[in-house]
C-alpha cells in the first residue's frame, strides 16, 4: 500500500457540511486492490488482537461489533484503514466518529476520509493506520511496542494541541452560534469567523484588548495608584527591591498584618498573606523575589477573596475563591486527606480538568505550621486545614458562584474599574467580609485587576450555578446581525466552468460586495 496524497479540510466540503475537520488520504492499495480482508489469512484475528476496542464500531450494520463483522465477511483495506485511524484517535481521548471510503475511477485507488480534532493528530493517525494494517497483512500482527509508541505520540500531540479551559468555553459557544473557528499556529490563538469578518482570541485576550490596558493590568502597583487617584478603595502599599527597605515599608503601610507579593507575578506564585512578624516577612520577601525583582508590601485586609468578571464594561459574574484545603474526618492525616482529595475525578494536573490537584511544597508546610498542624496531624472531624494562602484555582482552590449575591454598588464599582483601566475583558479581585454589602461599609478593597482572566471558576464552580461567561464575550465580538462567514460559490464540471464563474463577480459588485475568484487561468 502507498499513500499518494494527504489533504486537510477545515470547513464545509464535498464529504460533509457538518463534519468540517477532515483528513482526506488518497491511497493506492497496490497488491491488495483485488483482495478483501477475508482473503488475507489471519488478518481478522491479528486486527482483533491488536485493537480489540474496534468491537465498539457499529459501521453499516448499525450494531456493536458491526464493523468487525464486515471484516470477517470481507471488506476492502481502505475501509479498514478508515476505522483504524479513527480508533487510534479515540484511544487517546479524541472524540471522532465520521469516516468515508470511496473508490476512485482509477482501479485500486481509494479516497479514505477520517475526522480529526487536531490536524496533526489526524494526519499521524492516517499514516499509522496504514502501517498497522500493512504489518498485519504481512506478519499477522502489529508489534505492541510500535502500537504503544503510536499512542504515546498521539497523546503528546493531543496534549500540546488541547485548548485551555477558557478557550474551550469560547469555542463551544461559537459552535452553538454557528461561528466557524480554527486554531492558528501563532501563540495558541483562535480565529473566529472568516476573512474580513474574523476576530481572534488568545485565552481571554481579544482583538479589542488594548496593549496599554494589558500592560497596565500587569503593573500591579501602577494600577493601584491609578485606581486610588480615581477614588477606588485599594490596599495601602509600597514597592521595594532590597531587603533593607522591608521594615520601612512595613511601617509605611501601618504595620502588621501585611501581604508580600511579587510586582509582576500571576497564578498566586510568590504571594504570602497574613504576615505578623518580621521573621515571616523576610521569608515571604525571599519567595516573592524568586518571581520578581520588585516586591510589593501591602496592608492585609481580612475578608473573603472574590473574582469579579467584567466584559465590555458590563458585569458578568462573580465567584468566591477558597484556597486549597482539607476537612478533617477524625481518621486521616493531613497528607492522607490531600491524597484522598486528589482522587476526585474533577481534579487534574494544571488546567486539564475542572479543578487542579493540590500539591504540597515548602509554602504549604509553613502555612500548616502557622495553623498548628503538620502533614502527619490527624484532623478532628470538621476541622479545616489550609494548604495555600492564596485562593487560585490553579493551586487547588475551589470556587463558589456569588453572582446573585453581589451588592449593586459593588457591580457599579467593578464596571467603573474596568473603564478606568480600559480592558475589554477583566478579572477584578476584591477582598471583602461580605459581598452582599458595599465595600465602603465593610472595609473591603480592590486588591488587583487581571488581564486574560480565567473562566473556569465561573463555568464550573464547585458550588452554585454555572455561568455562561463566553456568551457576552461573543456578543461583544459578534453583535447580533454581524456576519462571520464569507460565502463561497464553487462551479464544477469538465468544460465551460470559467465563463459563468467570471460573470458572477461582476453581478455581485453591482450590490457593493467585494468579490474575488480563481480559475485555472489565475486569481482575480
Amino acid at each position: 500500500m502507498k499513500i499518494l496524497k494527504i489533504q486537510t479540510l477545515r470547513g464545509p466540503n464535498y464529504w460533509s457540511i457538518r463534519r468540517q475537520k477532515l483528513v482526506v488520504m488518497r491511497l493506492d492499495l497496490e497488491d491488495l486492490r483485488d483482495k478483501t480482508s477475508k482473503q488475507i489469512p489471519g488478518f481478522y484475528e491479528g486486527l482483533l488482537k491488536t485493537l480489540p476496542t474496534l468491537e465498539e464500531h457499529f459501521c453499516s450494520p448499525g450494531v456493536r461489533g458491526g464493523f468487525l463483522s464486515r471484516v470477517a465477511e470481507g471488506t476492502m483495506m481502505g475501509h479498514i484503514i478508515e476505522h483504524v485511524a479513527l480508533e487510534l484517535q479515540e484511544l487517546v481521548g479524541m472524540r471522532v466518529g465520521f469516516g468515508r471510503t470511496r473508490e476512485t475511477r482509477t482501479d485500486g485507488i481509494y479516497q479514505v476520509v477520517i475526522e480529526y480534532q487536531d490536524e496533526q493528530a489526524g494526519r499521524y493517525a492516517a499514516r499509522a493506520a496504514v502501517r498497522l494494517c500493512r504489518s498485519i497483512v504481512d506478519t499477522g500482527s502489529y508489534p505492541e511496542k510500535e502500537l504503544a509508541q503510536d499512542l504515546a505520540d498521539l497523546r503528546e500531540i493531543a496534549r500540546d494541541a488541547a485548548l485551555g479551559p477558557s478557550t474551550e468555553t469560547i469555542v463551544e459557544e461559537a459552535e452553538k452560534r454557528g461561528i466557524p473557528w480554527m486554531q492558528l499556529s501563532a501563540r495558541a490563538m483562535i480565529q473566529l469567523g472568516y476573512g474580513a469578518y474574523q476576530k481572534r482570541v488568545q485565552a481571554t485576550l481579544s482583538d479589542y484588548s488594548g496593549i496599554l490596558a494589558v500592560e497596565l493590568a500587569c503593573d500591579k502597583e501602577g494600577t493601584k495608584q491609578i485606581l486610588k487617584e480615581a477614588g477606588v478603595p485599594v490596599p495601602r502599599g509600597a514597592v521595594i527591591q532590597y531587603l533593607e527597605d522591608l521594615q520601612p515599608a512595613i511601617n509605611d503601610v501601618g504595620g502588621y498584618p501585611i501581604v508580600i507579593k511579587p510586582l509582576d507575578g500571576n497564578h498566586g506564585r510568590g504571594i504570602t498573606i497574613d504576615i505578623n512578624s518580621y521573621a515571616e516577612a523576610e521569608i515571604a520577601y525571599d519567595l516573592a523575589r524568586n518571581v520578581s525583582k520588585s516586591v510589593i508590601v501591602e496592608r492585609f485586609y481580612q475578608g473573603r477573596d472574590h473574582r469579579v468578571l467584567v466584559i465590555n464594561g458590563k458585569f458578568v459574574a462573580v465567584a468566591e475563591r477558597i484556597p486549597a484545603r482539607v476537612i478533617g474526618n477524625g481518621r486521616l492525616t493531613v497528607a492522607e486527606l490531600v491524597e484522598e482529595t486528589n482522587q476526585d475525578p474533577n481534579r487534574g494536573e494544571g488546567h486539564d480538568n475542572v479543578l487542579t490537584k493540590i500539591t504540597i511544597d515548602r509554602g504549604s508546610i509553613t502555612l500548616l505550621e502557622k495553623q498548628g498542624y503538620g502533614l502527619d496531624t490527624v484532623l478532628p472531624l470538621g476541622e479545616v486545614a489550609y494548604l495555600r494562602a492564596t485562593a487560585n484555582l490553579s493551586t487547588g482552590g475551589i470556587a463558589v458562584d456569588r453572582s446573585e449575591d453581589i451588592h449593586p454598588e459593588n457591580i457599579w464599582l467593578a464596571q467603573r474599574v474596568s473603564k478606568i483601566i480600559g480592558l475589554d475583558i477583566m478579572g477584578i479581585d476584591i477582598v471583602t467580609p461580605d459581598i452582599t454589602k458595599p465595600l465602603r461599609e465593610v472595609d473591603g478593597v480592590v486588591v488587583e485587576v487581571n488581564a486574560a482572566p480565567g473562566f473556569r471558576m465561573h463555568t464550573a464552580p464547585s458550588e452554585g450555578k454555572p455561568c455562561n461567561v463566553a456568551a457576552p464575550l461573543l456578543d461583544m465580538l459578534f453583535p447580533p446581525g454581524t456576519p462571520c462567514k464569507i460565502p463561497i460559490i464553487a462551479i464544477t464540471g469538465t468544460n465551460g466552468k470559467t465563463p459563468p464563474l467570471a460573470s458572477l463577480p461582476t453581478s455581485h459588485r453591482q450590490t457593493n460586495l467585494v468579490t474575488g475568484y480563481t480559475t485555472t487561468d489565475g486569481i482575480y
